[in-house]
């Protein structure tokens, strides 16, 4: 008789997941991952940021001063906002910086960012050097450097234009010619992060446009215009609204070459919400002029952001 011998059966098991089973799933564990890692810079935000806005509204209903107790005045530094003459003035000083300095700079970066992406121009990794190298600078040392090229007795300018037969003069004590000098020295800072990120755009154009815009007989202006300026619309954008809130928050150059002078011709917003804040120890007044601030540079990016965008889209 013969004895035959069944094998059981093994059934195939899946591998475990990674970590094995524990008293928490998978998805729970992944989401506690994910806040563990968003605590530190969730708790950073509402310390220096969050936190500082919400006490900065509350002290624009208040007279705060820093010292003493504060007492709610409703709408009342609101209202000083657009009726001081001051306040007003400084609020056109701004509105010229950002009307001068935002078109020249943005024009200017696109222009040698044209310029250095050639590839027939030689030394082109030389010449992006040299000009970035303004913008590594802080812009409170580039102000002193200006100051002291522009000084009307030492500066070097002055002694290279006084050779050439033209006397400067003290422009930073002109009530005309220091803002155009403040605005000068910012471009010549600022623009070389522009014309960077212009130049990322235009290498991310594909060469076969251009080449066949050429088999349709375009020249360099209408390649241009219908090609390159059109598909530079989102580019163009981001940096109109970069160009506008820095212009709006213009304060490192002004406060070092003039301190708002001459007789307030160059004082912006930023530099009478310093000057009400920490010199007039007038907080209450300083926080809502810095959200007066806030909401304009708001609507103005949004503005800008949809008119670029509706425009990018028409392009495509």
């Amino acid at each position: 008789m013969t004895t035959t011998t069944t094998r059981p059966t093994v059934r195939y098991r899946p591998p475990a997941q990674l970590g094995g089973r524990g008293p928490l799933g998978g998805s729970a564990r992944r989401r506690l991952t994910i806040i563990a890692f968003l605590v530190p810079a969730l708790t950073i935000l509402a310390l220096f940021v969050f936190w500082p806005m919400a006490s900065a509204l509350r002290l624009s209903f208040t007279d705060a001063s820093g010292f003493g107790r504060e007492e709610f005045i409703g709408l009342a530094n609101y209202v000083e906002v657009f009726t001081d003459p001051n306040i007003v003035r400084a609020m056109g000083n701004t509105v010229l910086y950002t009307v001068l300095f935002t078109p020249l700079s943005v024009i200017l970066a696109l222009a040698l960012a044209l310029a250095l992406n050639s590839p027939r121009l030689p030394l082109r990794g030389v010449f992006r050097t040299w000009l970035f190298l303004p913008f590594i600078v802080s812009l409170a040392v580039a102000a002193f450097a200006w100051q002291y090229l522009l000084d009307p007795q030492v500066g070097l300018l002055n002694f290279w234009l006084r050779g050439l037969g033209i006397q400067l003069g003290n422009v930073l004590q002109d009530p005309v010619l220091a803002m155009p000098t403040v605005v000068f020295v910012a471009v010549w800072k600022s623009f070389a992060f522009y014309m960077i990120v212009f130049l990322a755009g235009l290498q991310d154009i594909p060469s076969s446009l251009y080449e066949a815009a050429k088999m349709d007989g375009a020249g360099p202006l209408s390649r241009f215009t219908n090609v390159t300026l059109p598909l530079l619309g989102n580019t163009t954008g981001f940096v109109l609204i970069i160009a506008t809130i820095a212009a709006l928050q213009a304060f490192d150059q002004i406060y070092v070459l003039t301190g708002g002078g001459p007789y307030r011709s160059t004082q912006t917003v930023v530099m009478q919400i310093y000057q009400s804040g920490f010199k007039d120890l007038d907080l209450g007044f300083a926080s809502a002029l810095s959200y007066v601030l806030l909401v304009a540079t708001l609507v103005l990016s949004l503005v800008q952001f949809f008119l670029t965008g509706r425009k990018a889209k028409d392009a495509h």
